[in-house]
C-alpha cells in the first residue's frame, strides 16, 4: 500500500513540474526591428540617406463647411408691374454679363403708362403756357386771381403726374427722355445688373409673373464666402488674415486658397462657431451650397523634421529607419505638424546625427517583414 501512494505522490510531483516548465518557457519574438545588408543589397534597394533638419512649418487645423453668398450678394429678379414672360435664355449655372437681356415681358399695361406718359406731358405743356398767360392777364388786372390759381394748380398737378409716370417708365427700363409716339412698344426688357451667373430659374415662357414673383435668382461671385465651421476650442488660434487652403470632395488635388476675413462670437449648440473666408481666385464651378473640406493655416514654428517620405506608418505606429554601418534599426518616432513634404519630428534627440533612410524606406520594410516571417 505504501509503495502504491509512494508511486503516486511522485507522478503528480512530474506532472507539476512539466506544468511549470511549460508555463515559463519564453514567448518567441513576434518581430525582429534591426536588418543587416550587404554592400549589394543596399545598392540594389536604391537606398538615400538625409539627416533631421531645423523647418520652418505652419501648424494647421482641419474643418470643413459650405460656400455661402451675403446677403448683399444675392439678387432675387422681379417683374416691378408683371407681365407676360415673352422670352429668356436662362438655365441654373449659365454665366452673366452685366447689361445683357436676361428676360423679356409683355402686357397692355406697358402701353397705357406710356400712352399716359405722352398725354400728360402733351397735357403739361398746355397747361404751362395756360398758366403764363393767367400770369401775364393778373399783373394788368385782366384776370382774377382765382383763375390764376387754378391756372397754376392744374398744372402743378399736371407736373407731378408726370414726374411720377415718369419714375414708373424708369422702373421697367424704359427711357422717358427717349419716348415718343413711334416708340411705343408692349413689351419690356430685364437687364442683368452685373456679372454674375444664374442661381435659380423659377419661370418658364408664357407664364403670367405677378410684381412679388421671383423670377431668377442671380448670384455675384465678386463676394462668394467659404463658410467653415470651426470648434470653439481651435478658436484661439485664428485671426484675421490667416491663409486657408480648400479643396472639394470630387477633387482633392484641386486647391483654393482663401484668406479669413470674419471669425463669429456665436457658438452654436455643436460648440463650433462660423468662420468666413474669401476666395483670393474664385471659380466659376464653385456653386452656392457645395461641401469643401479646408486646412487652416495657424503661425509658423521653428522644429526639427524630416522629409514625409522617410517616416512610415505600421501596425498604428510611426517609424524610421537608422543606418548605423550596414544595419538599419527601425526605430518609433512621435511626429507632429505637417506641412507640404516636410513632417515634425518630436523625440528625435538621440537622432540628431544619425543618418535616416528617406528612399527605400517601404522596402526595408519589407524585407525586415519577411526576414521576420
Amino acid at each position: 500500500m505504501k509503495h502504491y501512494l509512494f508511486l503516486l505522490t511522485w507522478l503528480i510531483l512530474q506532472a507539476c513540474q512539466s506544468e511549470s516548465t511549460e508555463t515559463k518557457a519564453p514567448a518567441p519574438s513576434s518581430h525582429d526591428s534591426i536588418l543587416i545588408l550587404n554592400e549589394k543589397q543596399i545598392s540594389e534597394s536604391k537606398i538615400a540617406l538625409t539627416k533631421i533638419e531645423e523647418q520652418s512649418l505652419s501648424a494647421s487645423i482641419q474643418v470643413n463647411g459650405v460656400i455661402d453668398v451675403p446677403p448683399q450678394n444675392l439678387l432675387s429678379v422681379s417683374a416691378p408691374l408683371g407681365g407676360y414672360l415673352k422670352s429668356t435664355k436662362l438655365l441654373p449655372g449659365m454665366h452673366l454679363v452685366k447689361g445683357e437681356t436676361i428676360a423679356v415681358l409683355e402686357d397692355q399695361q406697358y402701353i397705357e403708362l406710356q400712352e399716359n406718359f405722352l398725354t400728360t406731358q402733351a397735357k403739361l405743356e398746355l397747361a404751362e403756357q395756360e398758366f403764363k398767360r393767367q400770369s401775364e392777364l393778373n399783373q394788368s388786372k385782366a384776370s382774377s386771381d382765382k383763375v390764376l390759381q387754378q391756372a397754376k394748380a392744374d398744372y402743378q398737378s399736371l407736373k407731378i403726374n408726370l414726374s411720377a409716370l415718369s419714375q414708373k417708365l424708369r422702373l421697367i427700363e424704359i427711357d422717358p427722355e427717349k419716348l415718343s409716339v413711334q416708340s411705343l412698344s408692349k413689351s419690356i426688357s430685364i437687364k442683368a445688373p452685373f456679372d454674375g451667373f444664374v442661381s435659380k430659374v423659377n419661370v418658364n415662357i408664357g407664364k403670367y409673373v405677378n410684381p412679388s414673383d421671383v423670377l431668377f435668382e442671380l448670384v455675384n461671385p465678386n463676394d462668394i464666402h467659404l463658410n467653415l465651421k470651426v470648434f470653439e476650442k481651435d478658436l484661439i488660434q485664428l485671426g484675421i488674415g490667416q491663409k486657408v487652403e480648400a479643396f472639394t470632395n470630387s477633387n482633392h488635388k484641386k486647391k483654393y486658397q482663401c484668406e479669413l476675413i470674419l471669425i463669429s462670437k456665436d457658438i452654436g449648440p455643436d460648440r463650433t462657431a462660423e468662420v468666413h473666408c474669401h476666395f483670393e481666385d474664385y471659380d466659376n464651378s464653385l456653386l452656392p451650397g457645395m461641401y469643401m473640406n479646408a486646412s487652416i493655416q495657424l503661425k509658423e514654428k521653428r522644429c526639427l523634421a524630416l522629409p514625409e517620405k522617410s517616416v512610415l506608418f505600421y501596425e498604428g505606429n510611426y517609424y524610421v529607419f537608422v543606418k548605423r554601418a550596414n544595419n538599419f534599426l527601425m526605430t518609433p518616432v512621435e511626429i507632429g505638424e505637417k506641412e507640404g513634404n516636410w513632417i515634425e519630428i518630436k523625440n528625435c534627440k538621440g537622432l540628431l546625427n544619425d543618418q535616416i533612410v528617406t528612399e527605400g524606406s517601404y522596402t526595408l520594410l519589407m524585407e525586415l517583414k519577411n526576414k521576420a516571417d
